[in-house]
């Protein structure tokens, strides 16, 4: 005779339309959840992957400094209204600057 088999998972319940014989589909999730349990316990996997909390470590602070994109970005502005490519929107000049040849 075999023992009852014994889990912490919780059972789910039992669907009433559904005779008292095996469901037509078993729960793949959770003899997923019992097959690597068994897994860790019978020492075949080191640890079961749903048993590991999630990371708490606090993201990086953003530091402008180090990103080489915004860096390049204001290097290139820099460049263009030293040798006056842009300018300032006012009225005077209300326009975004062409590349197009002035005739």
């Amino acid at each position: 005779m075999t023992e009852p088999f014994d889990s912490d998972i919780p059972v789910p319940p039992r669907d009433r339309r559904v005779h008292g014989g095996l469901p037509s589909h078993p729960n793949d999730e959770e003899l997923a959840r019992r097959t690597a349990r068994e897994r860790v316990e019978a020492g075949l996997a080191d640890y079961n992957p749903e048993d590991v909390p999630p990371a708490t470590d606090a993201p990086l602070p953003y530091d402008p400094e180090s990103d080489t994109v915004a860096s390049d970005i204001l290097s290139v502005t820099a460049r263009q209204e030293d040798e006056l490519e842009t300018r300032p929107l006012t009225e005077d000049n209300p326009f975004p600057p062409t590349r197009y040849l002035e005739e």
